[in-house]
């Protein structure tokens, strides 16, 4: 039995314009240890889906589908089931640290609540479990500094106390959603390989939701390239990176920057603008900015299509994308 078990997962928001939906026929599986990476422009669904998962979604949403942890449904689960679980078995670090601490509350009290929710710890306890916390992510004097305020720390640290306090509980799943957003490289780098060291110690699952190729690349075993809702392609990073079949994911890693590129040279970019979630087309979601756009593909839902071990893609002319993609020169974004 996997850790993690979702299937059809989609998420319908009620807007002025009717329902959308925001995340469509989701599935994927993850095992205790495994890291899943999430990628995609903004508004492509990735948040939601961590949203749907932590059982967080805002009140104009509901989610259907199928999402097990450890062989128990979450969706449906009354609130009070799902508070037990989150912070507990599922953490989740977000991506604006300033948003997610309380701003009138000492960040040893914010790291050792759920220690003391969940684990029953006493007062005592608790802190001193929260400065061997703050010790292990980096912070720097924590029997000192576990008093002082979030608006204390630089924007690195606040994000480490936010990864103290989704780990507090030794949870089975993290969810980090965007976890270096407005940090430098340098700090980003040392951000995700703390993340990373910290799963690899504890064995945990990892969801990693990212807008950054680079960063997926290098952390996670698995992904996930997500569009208008749908995961449009999946499989092993490497293989994903080296061969890449949904038009999307083509197009998406050919407008990364490369070093050698000629002085003045344009990125390549995608033909069209991403649609709001109303105006998606019934079938694939990225029909008609896609070049290899057919009648049938703004009406038919395209199922997923294995391409390699491991590896699928949804679209149903992936044999033109194939074909496409070996005649030289041919730029199939």
């Amino acid at each position: 039995m996997p850790l993690l078990d979702v299937q059809d997962l989609a998420v319908t928001l009620q807007t002025q314009r009717g329902p959308v939906r925001a995340v469509r026929d989701m599935g994927f599986t993850l095992e205790r240890g495994q890291t899943l990476g999430l990628v995609g422009e903004s508004g492509c669904g990735k948040s939601v889906t961590a949203l749907a998962l932590m059982g967080l979604l805002p009140e104009n949403a509901r989610a259907t589908g199928s999402v097990r942890l450890n062989g128990q449904e979450l969706l449906g689960l009354p609130e009070s089931q799902l508070r037990r679980l989150r912070g507990d078995r599922i953490g989740m670090v977000f991506q604006e640290p300033m948003t997610a601490l309380n701003p009138v509350h000492t960040i040893g009290r914010q790291v050792a609540e759920p220690l003391r929710l969940h684990r029953g710890l006493s007062a005592s306890a608790a802190r001193r479990e929260a400065v061997a916390l703050l010790d292990r992510v980096g912070i720097p004097d924590a029997a000192r500094r576990i008093d002082g305020y979030p608006h204390q720390f630089s924007g690195g640290q606040r994000q480490r106390i936010t990864i103290a306090m989704a780990l507090a509980c030794g949870p089975d799943l993290l969810i980090a959603d965007e976890p270096t957003t407005a940090l430098d490289v340098t700090v980003q780098q040392q951000i995700l390989e703390l993340i990373r060291g910290l799963v690899q110690e504890r064995g945990m699952a990892l969801i990693l939701i990212s807008h950054d190729l680079g960063v997926v690349a290098q952390h996670v075993d698995r992904l996930i390239v997500m569009y208008g809702g749908s995961a449009v392609e999946g499989g092993p990073t490497r293989t994903v990176f080296a061969d890449p079949m949904h038009p999307y994911t083509l197009g998406l890693f050919g407008a990364r920057p490369h070093l050698g590129r000629a002085r003045g040279e344009r990125l390549a970019t995608i033909p069209g603008t991403v649609p709001d979630l109303p105006d998606l087309p019934p079938g694939c979601p990225f029909a008609g900015r896609c070049t290899f756009t057919i009648p049938d593909c703004h009406t038919t839902v395209p199922p997923p299509a294995p391409v390699g071990p491991g590896h699928h893609a949804r679209c149903i002319r992936l044999d033109a994308v194939a074909a496409a993609r070996a005649a030289p020169g041919r730029n199939t974004a």
